[in-house]
């Protein structure tokens, strides 16, 4: 039996019936809109769900990779050679999707939308999670990156978080253990994943969580390029500066390979104009590195993921 047959095979037989199919363009998949096709895409609605996936391709030898909104991702134009496995964030049964407000104690899980925690929060008066407004990605990833925005991240609201393991084992994992860092979290470096984090805010003013919330939208409104597709900032903010600065100061304000483009709004950005690859994409994201350490002699590390073959 080839291991095709036994992946659909086994994809078949979960309980549920997870979505999957075969050659899904990731273009569909990401903020950038580009990418070539996975091998095979499964969307997962429950904790269940995702358990039995990951065994069945644990069991084939296949890869795989965890998708969440797919908003700090860059997939290469031929694709990714492997199962790219969804954490589905809607949907009445997805208990992966699920957000539950106790006291001042949020529930969510790794699939749910970080603006829809942040919404929770104020429409329970509690602040601390305003910085995460404005943030497009998925609970899950934002504990992988420790996410954050306008001096707040994960580190500061985030109490515990529960992950599966390799072994199949769901441990709950306190927040000192998550190894929270700049851009960083112990996901990073375990092969565990995500199911659900616990917030911890504080009782607030619901029109001063408003005001704040507005404030932050409206900054992100002026001072970003949300009118063309992007990953956000492309670069992690290096120690001692800013990385817009060091890109405009190396002259490369609206450098452009192909339809991929320095923002000239932000030039931590780099955007896709309409019709861009990821070859143009990772392109532009190695010249301004390349160009930034001969002007300025700093390194700038890429907050994008790479995946797949460009």
């Amino acid at each position: 039996m080839s291991r095709r047959v036994r992946i659909l095979d086994g994809l078949r037989g979960i309980t549920g019936g997870p979505e999957y199919s075969e050659q899904e363009p990731m273009a569909d998949h990401t903020s950038f809109g580009v990418g070539g096709p996975a091998d095979y895409f499964v969307s997962v609605q429950t904790k269940g769900q995702l358990q039995a996936v990951l065994d069945c391709l644990r069991e084939a030898g296949e890869p795989y990779f965890i998708l969440g909104k797919g908003t700090n991702l860059l997939v290469g134009d031929r694709g990714y050679r492997g199962a790219v496995v969804c954490l589905a964030g809607a949907g009445s049964g997805s208990d992966l999707g699920s957000i539950t407000v106790t006291g001042n104690r949020i529930r969510a899980g790794a699939g749910a939308a970080l603006t829809s925690v942040s919404q929770a929060a104020r429409e329970h008066s509690l602040t601390g999670l305003e910085f995460a407004s404005g943030i497009p990605g998925s609970v899950g990833g934002a504990l992988v990156m420790n996410a954050g925005a306008y001096g707040g991240d994960m580190a500061q609201v985030v109490r515990s978080a529960r992950l599966l393991m390799p072994d199949g084992a769901v441990r709950e994992w306190p927040a000192e253990d998550l190894r929270f860092s700049y851009r960083r979290s112990v996901l990073r470096e375990i092969p565990a994943v995500a199911l659900e984090a616990v917030f911890e805010l504080e009782a607030g003013d619901p029109d001063a969580i408003r005001d704040k919330m507005q404030d932050f939208a409206a900054r992100r409104r002026d001072r970003q390029p949300l009118e063309f597709r992007s990953a956000g900032s492309a670069f992690k903010r290096p120690e001692g500066h800013y990385a817009g600065r060091l890109i405009e100061e190396a002259g490369l304000r609206g450098y452009t390979v192909g339809d991929a483009c320095v923002s000239e709004k932000h030039c931590g950005f780099v955007i896709n104009r309409g019709h861009a690859t990821a070859a143009d994409i990772r392109r532009v994201i190695s010249d301004v590195q390349l160009r930034v350490l001969e002007h300025s002699g700093v390194k700038l590390e890429p907050e994008v993921i790479f995946l797949g073959d460009f």
